[in-house]
């Protein structure tokens, strides 16, 4: 009885951790996804250039609290499938600290604002899901839309950030950002802008994966018998 009682107490305590979790992310990206609809009705196009100022340092530390995700799958508090969740993680860092925070004549362009706004808008649903699926409640309107809102939205999120990544691609090349040339006799240079162009095949190639995963994800959750099962 004491053996079950503390695994039933580490339960509500884990559970309880992720709801906290869920809860900051969803504050930082509503704030986020707000405010960005709220400056874009009050300034309109004069908005979108300046988005990396006015909202990157917590679009930052959002991302930068998302790597706990891949702690919570490895340690075996959250069961869902870790290769995906890398994937997605490791994209939004490389292209936000990597490519637009270290490149400031890209932090100005549309794309930026158009990564954001498709980010922030999966994550205030996903966040949302999440939260009320650790308390247990399910809304059938709300299960859809997690599990079918990123289907369209991640390939144009991959999209965006393809777009973004050749962009920065110039910039890159002139100003020699991450360009590494070791003197002799070592005579060996890592060019940036060919590792960021082999990079876009990673990123396509585990597009296909992920969006695998989240068709099988959507039929797991949306089939017949599971929204009987939530709702009873």
């Amino acid at each position: 009885m004491q053996v079950l009682s503390l695994l039933a107490v580490h339960s509500f305590t884990m559970n309880m951790y992720l709801f906290v979790y869920d809860l900051m992310q969803f504050c930082g990206h509503s704030w986020i996804f707000t405010n960005m609809i709220i400056r874009f009705m009050t300034f309109g196009k004069d908005s979108l250039a300046d988005t990396f100022y006015s909202i990157g340092l917590v679009m930052r530390v959002c991302q930068l609290l998302s790597i706990l995700e891949i702690l919570h799958i490895l340690t075996g508090i959250d069961k869902s499938r870790l290769l995906p969740r890398f994937l997605q993680i490791t994209e939004r860092i490389i292209v936000l600290f990597v490519v637009i925070n270290s490149q400031e004549e890209v932090q100005g362009k549309y794309v930026v604002c158009v990564l954001f706004f498709l980010w922030n808008l999966l994550d205030v649903v996903r966040y949302t899901y999440n939260m009320l699926a650790r308390m247990g409640i399910y809304y059938l309107p709300l299960t859809w839309l997690n599990f079918s809102l990123c289907i369209p939205l991640y390939p144009l999120s991959v999209l965006a950030k393809a777009f973004a990544i050749c962009v920065s691609l110039p910039y890159f090349e002139y100003f020699g950002t991450y360009s590494i040339k070791l003197p002799f006799p070592f005579a060996f240079s890592i060019y940036f802008p060919y590792v960021l162009k082999m990079y876009l095949l990673v990123l396509f190639t585990g597009m296909c994966f992920i969006i695998q995963n989240l068709f099988s994800e959507r039929k797991a959750h949306l089939g017949t018998g599971n929204i009987k099962n939530k709702r009873s």
